[in-house]
């Protein structure tokens, strides 16, 4: 069962917050831990809402014009979590082809968590599994795409 399965919204923020404090602090992080640290210093723009115990509370609505730091950096998470179990099968090779064409690893994880947001709306909206096929289908589109 994944870590995050059965944390709520406040509890999996907090985990942010916690892990950035620590690796401020330079107090030893779990590995999960260093992980979410790692995704944060990749995005800087995000600081002071993980620097601010308010946001644990704060709904990130399309219509408040503030994207959602924790929705961003947790697909980044799923990200790396699906490139390192391959699964879906196949995803490993997208994601080394589309950081080979794009020159980051970074760049590509961003192409990418577009369609993972997208394939997740959908099965929400749907109220059935994502669509692996359909998922794999949209990230290998990436490769054929302009930079």
């Amino acid at each position: 069962m994944p870590f995050f399965h059965d944390q709520g919204r406040d509890s999996l923020r907090r985990a942010y917050l916690d892990a950035w404090r620590k690796r401020r602090e330079g107090r030893p992080l779990e590995p999960l831990e260093d992980q979410i640290a790692t995704v944060i210093e990749q995005h800087p723009e995000y600081l002071d809402a993980l620097g601010d115990e308010s946001s644990v509370d704060r709904d990130y609505t399309p219509e408040s014009g503030a994207p959602n730091p924790f929705l961003h950096m947790g697909l980044h998470l799923a990200i790396r979590e699906q490139v390192a179990t391959d699964r879906p099968p196949g995803i490993r090779a997208i994601h080394e082809a589309l950081t080979r064409r794009l020159g980051a690893v970074h760049e590509a994880e961003h192409r990418m968590l577009e369609r993972l947001g997208e394939a997740l709306w959908l099965s929400q909206r749907s109220g059935l599994p994502p669509d692996e096929a359909r998922y794999l289908e949209s990230l290998e589109s990436l490769l054929h795409r302009r930079k």
